[in-house]
């Protein structure tokens, strides 16, 4: 392949879930391979990408909104090159060539592993659209440039075969596509010889992964939990449906098994859930939060809502306030319904007034702001083991998460809490949305624990 003039560099615009932002480091080591850098100043790159969401409202219009503050840029540097690429890419493919004018080429997000490919065609003025779900992809997890060399995300399964009637995933990621259980180990391992504390496991469903062996999540939990040097494992979006007993006894199996879990319930009405075509009752997910939680009392639950769904009546609303205020959960990520181009929600009847879905969505809110703050509260006291992601906002201060995925803010200098190191601390006062802490024992100097005692920690690249 011809590569392209040294020096140039690539600005990356991420928007959405994690899966995308696995992606975003997955062009960049490739682009990288072909000597092309990556840049935080836009006004700097030769190479602008949009790697897009489709989940939220109105992202079409915001997606095109950016690619035409982008194109302005084109008129000071003709040789500048831009690609929409993600979940948008995919919906839009042609259509988005026609309607900007300066967009170079769209790349959906089963052919990310095709971005360096591209470029001779660049180089030669073509126009490009490589969108489509190909049988045969590549994945080349040396090549991904990590965004922090402490925390690893691992993508186990793609796409998604489920088909809620509000979800777009199934058309824009495609169908499920498990990767095989060896290749995910070698990941994994790979990661941890570089010294990562963290790994997280990722699927649109990604607890309904599969071996072609007959292998199921709860066996690709436990060839990687047991792997030495591993401090936590995470893994989202689980599909309530799709949870079994010994997934569940995992939480019983693993110490190194993260206190959370994000378990979308998207409605408390199993009228709602029909129509949703979510293919459970409200009974059978109270039923899988008490087993999760009996196998570890530890857990922090967090979950999905959409208020406003069609057909949703005052007293559906009030019955996902009652599984709420039921449930308890750590946190959740509330949205008002919008239509998605393409699902079948589009088509039901009983459509919800935006000033009703508001006010609902608020009183939700409300809600959960309540239960999580008396949740914090009463974590006042007690000690927590802190994996460090960098400064805080203030001088002095350090950040981190606990293994129930609360944010930790503390008093430290960078040498005793270094960032990817796994610190003590106390907690001294709950805030609503995160917490403040006390280093218990010197930071870095306090005694080593099986997961804390790492392998040399080597680094891989990272985005610049």
């Amino acid at each position: 392949m011809n590569r392209p003039p040294a020096g140039r560099r690539v600005f990356i615009e991420t928007w959405g879930c994690q899966m995308n932002e696995l992606d975003t480091q997955r062009m960049t080591g490739l682009l990288m391979q072909q000597g092309i850098l990556p840049t935080r100043e836009v006004t700097e790159a030769d190479l602008i990408l949009l790697n897009s969401c489709t989940v939220r409202e109105k992202a079409e219009q915001k997606v095109y909104s950016r690619l035409g503050e982008y194109r302005l840029l084109k008129r000071e540097r003709p040789g500048l090159r831009i690609g929409l690429c993600g979940c948008v890419a995919q919906q839009e493919g042609e259509r988005a060539l026609e309607r900007v004018a300066d967009l170079d080429f769209v790349l959906g997000p089963a052919r990310v592993g095709e971005i360096a490919a591209l470029l001779p065609r660049l180089e030669a003025g073509e126009r490009v659209v490589a969108t489509g779900f190909p049988a045969e992809r590549s994945y080349e997890f040396d090549a991904i440039a990590r965004g922090e060399d402490f925390k690893g995300m691992v993508t186990v399964i793609e796409g998604c075969d489920k088909r809620c009637t509000f979800c777009i995933v199934p058309s824009t990621r495609g169908p499920e596509r498990c990767r095989p259980l060896a290749d995910v180990v070698a990941e994994v391992r790979h990661l941890l010889a570089f010294g990562f504390r963290e790994i997280e496991l990722l699927g649109q469903t990604v607890n309904h992964w599969r071996g072609a062996g007959g292998e199921d999540f709860a066996d690709l939990l436990d060839a990687v939990a047991p792997l030495p040097g591993l401090a936590r494992l995470r893994f989202m979006t689980s599909f309530p449906r799709d949870f079994t007993p010994p997934m569940i006894d995992c939480f019983r199996r693993h110490e190194n098994l993260c206190d959370f879990l994000h378990l979308p319930v998207q409605s408390g009405s199993d009228r709602v859930l029909r129509r949703m075509g979510r293919g459970y009752a409200i009974a059978e997910y109270d039923d899988l939060v008490g087993r999760i939680r009996e196998a570890r009392p530890s857990v922090a639950l967090s979950t999905d809502l959409i208020v406003g769904f069609p057909g949703e009546t005052e007293e559906d609303f009030r019955q996902t306030l009652g599984l709420v205020e039921r449930l308890r959960f750590a946190s959740l990520f509330a949205f008002r319904y919008s239509p998605r181009p393409g699902t079948a929600s589009v088509r039901l009847d009983g459509g919800v007034p935006d000033d009703v879905a508001q006010e609902r969505l608020q009183r939700l809110l409300a809600a959960q702001n309540r239960i999580q703050a008396g949740i914090n509260a009463g974590l006042a006291g007690r000690t927590f083991e802190v994996l460090v992601t960098g400064p805080g906002r203030e001088p002095g201060r350090r950040i981190g998460r606990t293994s129930c995925n609360r944010i930790v803010h503390f008093e430290a200098s960078p040498e005793a809490a270094p960032a990817g190191e796994l610190v003590r601390v106390q907690i001294d006062r709950p805030l609503p949305h995160s917490l403040l802490g006390t280093l218990v024992g010197g930071g870095a100097g306090n005694p080593p624990t099986a997961a804390t005692d790492l392998p040399p920690r080597r680094r891989l690249p990272v985005l610049a």
